[in-house]
């Protein structure tokens, strides 16, 4: 049924999508166009490569960056970001098409695409090319970025904190939330005292390695509903998730060239605020 269903899907002819091809995300989802049918076989490309230069030299290599762009073959038309993805989807889907043509939506939308567009080298990070354009650093958009995953980090972890009662005391309502924004101070002077130029990256791929934990502890949160179990079991699940969490802030910081020093001082606060919450209450 799913075979016969992109087989039914009309295809986007003649246009072209420009993708960042340093961005893991950007090379999935239109991959993921081409492969449904909803673009041409060779209706995408990577702005760093130079075959798709001819087709239209005049659009904005910037703004391409920061906005993917969908490039009309035959009318030499771009349209860029959020309004490209509507122009696909819109075709397949013609029922969408008043809905993505509706101002406020647009708004909201295009608001929402700058959010992941912009804070996308930190959600998954890919080693760079070198490439000459990069995506546009926007400081709104990374604190915004900052603070989405801290209040949700927070939110779930002041959730599974009451698995682990009879092995870690349950704090106050804020204790989580405290100590993960502690943790963002924390790093943030850490790493100040070496290399202020990546401060922005280095915490939003810290504070996505947070979200990433607290996601993978949705699932302890999903089975103490279907089970009782020991707050032995969902203690060490925690430490595995943690575990996890310490093997990817490896991988983030040698991919910043960062070097240790920010996986020794994250490891160290997290082992400090642990003791301090075991023995003080």
């Amino acid at each position: 049924m799913f075979q016969k269903t992109l087989k039914v899907m009309k295809t986007l002819k003649n246009h072209m999508i420009l993708f960042d091809a340093e961005c893991p995300m950007c090379r999935v989802y239109t991959h993921a166009f081409v492969k449904t049918g909803m673009l041409d076989h060779n209706g995408r490309s990577s702005y760093q490569e130079e075959t798709h230069a001819g087709t239209c030299p005049v659009y904005d290599r910037q703004r391409a960056v920061n906005e993917i762009a969908l490039i009309n073959l035959e009318s030499g038309e771009v349209t860029y970001g959020v309004k490209s993805l509507f122009k696909i989807i819109a075709n397949t889907w013609p029922v969408f098409a008043p809905l993505f043509a509706f101002k406020p939506f647009i708004w909201l939308m295009s608001k929402v695409y700058a959010f992941i567009s912009y804070n996308r080298r930190v959600i998954i990070p890919a080693a760079e090319t070198g490439f000459e354009y990069q995506p546009t650093f926007k400081l709104h958009y990374r604190l915004l970025y900052l603070l989405f995953t801290w209040f949700c980090t927070g939110f779930i972890l002041t959730a599974y904190a009451h698995l682990l009662v009879g092995v870690v005391p349950l704090g106050n309502p804020y204790r989580e939330y405290l100590i993960c924004g502690g943790q963002v101070l924390f790093q943030g002077a850490a790493i100040c005292s070496f290399d202020r130029r990546n401060l922005w990256t280095y915490l939003g791929n810290m504070m996505t390695i947070s979200f990433a934990g607290s996601l993978l502890l949705l699932i302890g949160l999903g089975m103490s509903h279907l089970f009782q179990l020991s707050p032995v079991v969902y203690t060490l699940y925690f430490m595995a998730v943690a575990g996890l969490m310490f093997l990817e802030h490896i991988r983030r910081t040698k991919l910043l060239g960062l070097g240790w020093v920010l996986t020794v001082t994250w490891v160290t606060y997290r082992i400090v605020l642990l003791l301090l919450i075991l023995n003080l209450n």
